[in-house]
């Protein structure tokens, strides 16, 4: 039986008490994906997934990197890391993998990402999740910053030797080009609209032509005013020649490319990712 104390007793009979359920959840996840097997992250890995959500891990070279989710379908989102990765340079699709989990949808209210974000966190790094992977366009303001030198844009740029798909021998309007080069690229080609550009032309050679030699060709074609320029992370065009931009490596201006050292700032903690979600 109990003791019953009293009021002048020393034994203590009140105290908080914290039922950590997210922390809970966030060890299973993690212990969940620890556990399983990785695929690497090609195309015919990624099909053979069920259209569904779920949290998965990304891991560059054996090593544990990122943490992601999708809300609606895990095989778009990887896709989506597929294609981002493929148009860098300094990395291989060989040697990233992934492991994932399928997640019922009432479950992604909790948002599992954050909750194996905090598991690993206390267990150290996670690289990705903080250096700008699963960062989008970030928009014509943030253009002139200059990227530190984890920021993923600077460890793996954008590769100009990354093929054109889809281009014809011949003719075509400038900005049917430009187009094609957007939808084909593996990076963002943000690039300004104008009236100039109608009734331009462009010549294309060859079908199979680089992102260099396509950039050049556009340069060539738009008003002197223009230029494009490749940043680390994406290229972009617009009417500001010869404006120049801290972490441009390469411009095109009338038909001539120009290559450029880019600035980086100290290495240190970058503005951390918005939560991912199906692109």
């Amino acid at each position: 039986m109990t003791p019953v104390v009293g009021s002048d007793d020393g034994a203590q009979y009140h105290k908080d008490f914290t039922l950590s359920i997210t922390k809970a959840l966030g060890d299973q996840l993690a212990a969940a994906l620890d556990g399983m097997g990785r695929a690497l992250l090609h195309e015919e890995n990624i099909a053979r997934l069920k259209e569904k959500p779920g949290v998965y891990q990304l891991y560059l070279n054996d090593e544990f990197v990122y943490v992601g989710k999708a809300d609606k379908s895990l095989p778009a989102r990887l896709r989506n890391h597929l294609g981002k990765i493929s148009g860098r340079r300094r990395i291989s699709l060989n040697e990233v993998a992934f492991s994932c989990l399928y997640v019922a949808e009432d479950f992604s209210a909790l948002a599992p990402e954050r909750l194996l974000i905090s598991h690993h966190k206390e267990m150290g790094n996670i690289p990705w999740n903080n250096n700008g992977f699963g960062n989008k366009d970030p928009g014509r303001q943030r253009d002139s910053t200059v990227l530190k030198q984890n920021h993923f844009d600077v460890e793996f740029p954008i590769d100009l030797d990354r093929p054109v798909e889809g281009l014809t021998p011949g003719e075509i309007a400038l900005q049917d080009l430009l187009e094609k080069a957007k939808a084909s690229l593996p990076y963002n080609f943000r690039y300004g609209k104008s009236a100039a550009f109608k009734g331009r032309s462009v010549h294309v050679p060859s079908a199979e032509m680089t992102a260099d030699e396509v950039f050049r060709l556009i340069s060539a074609a738009i008003p002197d005013e223009w230029q494009v320029a490749a940043l680390m992370g994406y290229v972009i065009m617009y009417d500001d020649n010869p404006s120049t931009y801290r972490s441009a490596w390469r411009y095109y201006r009338h038909g001539h490319s120009i290559d450029a050292v880019p600035e980086a700032a100290p290495a240190g903690d970058i503005e951390a990712d918005q939560p991912d979600a199906d692109g």
